[in-house]
């Protein structure tokens, strides 16, 4: 099975609900650096919160389900937007984590880019991980693209992009870093433009 993803940005946030939701005073640290977060992104304070949430209902509801589909998936909410990615070994398996991500209230949409096979191996997980390292530092560094706004997840070479950009050639600059990358044979947008202030 591929390893579990980590979600950095969203670290903060899921620390907070999951002692929120065990009623310990600590949360308010916690809240401290959500707020920190959600202030340079796109999403409301509420939002990040809301997303953070359906995070950890989505990671329980794997967890409590199938502990080897919890490690095998990758997860990551964006305006209660779901993305899963990873690799399992049945189809079957990959209908039953949409179910159980639906199962999480709140939760708009499920975008499913599970892949089903065997083939996958520790060597396919590392250069994995170099691919969206390699893209999030591109976008951390240009300042054309506000990388905060971008969740990246990589699988057997696909890139995976979720998030808010500010506009269409912010999208193609941060797509364009990504076919850029040596071992990426495919990238996979989700990214919603930023809707355009009321008049």
């Amino acid at each position: 099975m591929t390893p579990r993803h980590v979600i950095a940005p969203l670290i903060p946030l899921v620390a907070l609900t999951a002692l929120a939701l065990q009623g310990c005073v600590g949360a308010v640290v916690g809240g401290a650096a959500a707020v920190g977060v959600a202030t340079a992104q796109e999403r409301s304070i509420g939002d990040a919160l809301d997303d953070a949430v359906i995070y950890a209902n989505v990671n329980h509801e794997l967890l409590e389900t199938d502990v080897d589909l919890y490690r095998a998936i990758g997860i990551e909410v964006v305006e209660g937007r779901v993305l899963l990615t990873g690799v399992v070994r049945s189809p079957d398996d990959r209908v039953e984590a949409v179910r159980l991500a639906w199962q999480a209230p709140g939760v708009k949409e499920v975008i499913n880019e599970i892949q089903v096979t065997d083939k996958s191996t520790l060597a396919d997980f590392a250069r994995d991980s170099w691919i969206s390292t390699q893209l999030k530092s591109k976008l951390l560094f240009d300042k054309r693209i506000r990388d905060i706004n971008y969740n990246v997840e990589t699988v057997n070479g696909v890139v995976y992009m979720i998030g808010v950009a500010q506009d269409q050639a912010e999208l193609e600059r941060a797509t364009n870093h990504a076919r850029t990358i040596r071992h990426v044979r495919q990238v996979v947008s989700h990214v919603r433009l930023k809707a355009p202030p009321a008049s």
